[in-house]
């Protein structure tokens, strides 16, 4: 398993229901209902194989019918695997809410995710690696040491701190090397890792913010590049060096969001290793597969291919 991008996170089977406005507090509506692969680490994992670029996912599963179904699922894709597998802890599991406005709603049981140590990432799998991804769905610990770990061996490190959760400090950022967050992860972090210095900070306060302030938040947070992803608007990216909004695409139908910050580290990932580490480039190209996974429902079903992609910016 001698992939460029090796991407250690969370399997979640997702439980989808489409409805045209979410439920009221003791509501019942009526809707229709889906099932499929999920999880933060999986779906970005698909969404980077789905290019073309060699990938390997690493995650953990319980022994019960949706761990036996990721696996056909992954055989399918061509996407290379290690999975632990626990005889007596569920496989983790995601509520989804979708609205007819594209919007969602979503609750996570992680289950055998949390069970899931560094340790049981191979040394030979980060050796090869490139690029190494981790997320906020496992064990924040394990999480640290895998990064810590990758980089060691010469990877560059990518988290997605994705869902920001209560005890994140500010030393869960010491090994990596490029952050991607959302603007409501970004200020939830930013308020946990600097709180003396935001107070009251909120996400809708870096929407009002120009490039130089965007910067100068950006570095604050004493990572070399944080590429803050701003939904429709495209991502913003800061280096030590430089900084610059790449905006997002147009002309695109959005019929599901869920899954989209996971198709742009997904498809990060992949840029990074087509463009010889670039990242300007790849945040680029995240960004059009981004766009292109909201046109479809799902999540790792949503994920766009190479040939597609490449149409797309062409286009």
């Amino acid at each position: 398993m001698n992939n460029p991008v090796v991407i250690v996170g969370s399997y979640n089977q997702d439980l989808t229901w489409y409805c045209s406005e979410f439920p009221q507090p003791g509501e019942t509506i009526f809707g229709s209902f889906v099932t499929g692969p999920g999880g933060k680490g999986s779906n970005q994992a698909v969404a980077a194989v789905r290019t073309g670029v060699g990938t390997t996912f690493v995650g953990a599963v319980g022994k019960d019918v949706f761990g036996d179904g990721v696996k056909v699922f992954y055989d399918l894709e061509g996407l290379e695997y290690q999975l632990m597998e626990y005889d007596d802890i569920p496989t983790g599991n995601a509520g989804i809410f979708v609205s007819s406005s594209g919007e969602n709603e979503i609750i996570v049981a992680l289950g055998a995710n949390l069970a899931f140590k560094s340790k049981d990432v191979r040394e030979e799998t980060l050796s090869h690696a490139q690029i190494v991804v981790c997320q906020n769905e496992i064990d924040l610990d394990t999480t640290r040491q895998v990064l810590r770990r990758a980089r060691s061996l010469g990877a560059t490190t990518v988290l997605n701190p994705a869902p920001m959760i209560p005890g994140f400090r500010s030393e869960y950022l010491k090994d990596v090397d490029i952050l991607i967050p959302n603007e409501t992860e970004f200020a939830e972090l930013i308020k946990a890792t600097r709180p003396e210095a935001l107070g009251s900070f909120q996400s809708a306060d870096i929407r009002d913010m120009d490039e130089d302030e965007l910067q100068k938040l950006c570095r604050s947070a004493e990572v070399p590049t944080v590429i803050l992803t701003l939904g429709s608007k495209g991502c913003f990216v800061s280096t030590a060096d430089s900084y610059r909004t790449i905006p997002g695409c147009r002309g695109i139908e959005v019929v599901d969001t869920t899954g989209a910050g996971d198709a742009f580290v997904g498809g990060f990932a992949s840029g990074m290793v087509q463009f010889d580490k670039n990242i300007y480039k790849a945040a680029s190209y995240a960004n059009a597969v981004a766009a292109l996974s909201v046109t479809q429902p799902g999540t790792a079903p949503s994920m766009p291919h190479k040939e597609e992609i490449e149409n797309f910016i062409n286009r």
